[in-house]
């Protein structure tokens, strides 16, 4: 899989259904010695379809660990943490 197909890939984490938008706007965090990915800093945080209309707005943390699927249209999470 290209990295231009994953960008158009929506992010969203498993646990309420929260969508933090697609892969092409984060961040990507690599190791630079390795050139490993480490994991995408995510700057704006949607609503999920089960929360109220206010949402949170912060910098957050997932992790390439934290991926559990990629499918076609949509990359599923577990957590993601925040990040300074």
């Amino acid at each position: 899989m290209l990295l231009s197909e994953l960008a158009e890939k929506e992010l969203i984490q498993v646990k309420d259904g929260s969508r933090y938008g697609k892969l092409a706007n984060t961040e990507l965090l690599f190791d630079p010695i390795t050139g490993k990915i480490e994991g995408f800093e995510v700057y704006n945080k949607s609503t999920s379809f089960f929360q109220s209309k206010q949402a949170t707005k912060k910098k957050e943390f997932i992790s390439w660990g934290e991926i559990i699927l990629i499918g076609e249209d949509r990359i599923l999470f577990n957590e993601s943490g925040e990040y300074s």
